[in-house]
């Protein structure tokens, strides 16, 4: 059996990591705890003992070529090796935010609206949609990264000054008309 970092429960319950069905085994015979430094065995009160060597142990750390007995089950340790292997986990980069012309930032989930939102944590930009807001009882709201949970801080959008056109303005890019009159000398 290969063991896993941890705690590795042995017994004939189903509930354990390894499951042994023999009538010398108990519900919950030991436990094998592998750790960076070796393997520990831990004998969890059983009926018929655990043995390393044909001596009973209670809990002692295992060596190579040792044989383990649990009941009348015998157990030969190969290696007490332990590997630790990290997973490389590959992550895909965003791509730059869009700027637009007029100095806005387009919010990378929603292109449709600008940047109103950055985590100062994380660097995340976020819209309004995206933000997770948060109001204690009677208190202002708090305004949370989408990403890493942490508070945002309010994007200030510079506004283009638009030039106010009055009704006629309004009037002339929408509709088309010509007005009558006399022409202008």
């Amino acid at each position: 059996m290969a063991l896993h970092l941890g705690v590795n429960r042995v017994g004939r319950s189903p509930d354990n990591e390894f499951q042994l069905e023999h009538p010398t085994i108990s519900t919950h015979h030991c436990e094998f705890i592998v750790s960076v430094d070796g393997i520990v065995l831990h004998d969890c009160h059983s009926t018929n003992g655990t043995f390393v060597n044909d001596q009973p142990v209670r809990e002692v750390w295992l060596e190579a070529r040792q044989v383990v007995r649990l009941g009348s089950v015998e157990l030969l340790v190969e290696s007490t090796e332990v590997n630790i292997a990290i997973p490389v986990i590959e992550r895909t980069v965003a791509p730059p935010p869009e700027a637009l012309p007029a100095g806005g930032i387009v919010c990378p989930r929603h292109p449709q609206y600008l940047a109103t939102f950055e985590c100062p944590h994380c660097r995340e930009l976020m819209c309004s949609g995206c933000v997770r807001i948060i109001r204690i009882k009677g208190g202002k709201p708090h305004y949370l990264c989408i990403k890493c949970h942490n508070p945002c801080e309010r994007i200030e959008v510079e506004q283009q000054s638009v030039k106010k056109k009055g009704f006629l303005g309004f009037l002339q890019d929408t509709v088309r008309l010509k007005f009558g009159g006399r022409p202008r000398v």
